[in-house]
């Protein structure tokens, strides 16, 4: 029997590429989405694999609809990426963000807990539960001081996951992964729309590139490798969190210079500065350590920033 795998947020970046990778790795793969016959799957589309997929309608915030579909699929693992995912966005959208991402992974961790299931549980955590570390790189015991919506969030699912791991023994783990991209994200995030933009700028499109602050630094790294220490966290004897990421910090600026030097243009040429996009509270630097998951997963980042860039341009262009 082919071990099955439930995706909560199949549709997003991460569930598409996880979706793909178990897939590869002959998993009965089912994912979820708050109404499965409305949603597009455009990005599992993309990556030719809709039909590969059985889907089910699920609303997290719910807790019939999550222990209803649990009790119909009977997943050997689960991966929650489900829930609001840009901290931009959740300056706007607080409860929101809040209700999708702490009430979601409550309701999984309850289930589970209910069915007395021996399922094994992903919960995707954030670098942004970090806030500002005063340029000191993150591991698994610096402590949270999130500075989002989005980052309070996360930092309450992180607890909620430690917290069923220690009082009822659930198999539960947090990849806090730091960021990760590639061609499938939605063009609110910000390298997205760098590269869409510059491409436009590059075939002759007359616009300006406008940014926020571009003195931000984040440990940028490739979605398509990320989830794969997903899956390795939950191949591990016991139950245990992570920080995935490069353990390379770079400057927005830097990402920006090297997106336009991809498409052979200047970007101080046709980039402008718009107050409008500065966050109420911003992280300047985030950097990262993650010497245990190669130490214990023996998962290591192969692409940097640089190739990021240039692989999301290649794509954008093809």
């Amino acid at each position: 029997m082919a071990r099955k795998a439930l995706i909560c947020g199949v549709s997003g970046q991460d569930g598409a590429y996880l979706s793909r990778f178990l897939l590869g790795k002959g998993y009965d793969v089912h994912g979820t989405a708050r109404d499965a016959q409305m949603s597009s799957f455009s990005n599992l589309g993309k990556l030719d694999i809709l039909d590969q997929i059985t889907l089910h309608s699920m609303a997290l915030n719910d807790f019939r609809s999550v222990l209803q579909v649990l009790t119909n699929v009977q997943p050997d693992e689960i991966y929650n990426l489900a829930g609001q995912s840009s901290v931009g966005l959740s300056f706007d959208q607080p409860v929101e963000t809040l209700e999708s991402i702490s009430v979601g992974t409550l309701n999984l961790l309850e289930a589970i807990r209910f069915m007395k299931s021996p399922t094994r549980l992903y919960n995707a955590g954030s670098s942004e539960c970090f806030g500002n570390t005063d340029g000191q790189p993150a591991d698994e015991n610096t402590p949270f001081r999130p500075r989002s919506p989005y980052a309070v969030a996360k930092a309450t699912a992180f607890w909620e996951i430690a917290n069923y791991r220690e009082a009822y023994n659930l198999y539960a783990s947090t990849g806090i992964l730091f960021n990760h991209e590639s061609p499938l994200r939605p063009e609110r995030f910000v390298t997205q729309k760098i590269v869409r933009s510059a491409c436009r700028i590059a075939q002759g499109a007359a616009e300006k590139l406008r940014l926020g602050n571009i003195e931000i630094a984040r440990d940028w790294g490739w979605a398509p490798e990320y989830v794969e220490a997903m899956w390795m966290i939950l191949q591990q004897e016991k139950a245990d969190d992570f920080v995935i990421a490069t353990g390379e910090t770079s400057r927005l600026e830097d990402f920006v210079a090297e997106v336009f030097r991809c498409v052979g243009l200047d970007w101080r040429d046709h980039v402008e500065s718009d107050s409008s996009l500065l966050r109420p509270s911003e992280i300047m630097v985030s950097r990262a350590n993650p010497e245990k998951s190669v130490r214990i997963l023996g998962w290591q980042a192969t692409h940097g920033m640089k190739d990021v860039a240039r692989m999301m341009v290649e794509e954008f262009r093809s």
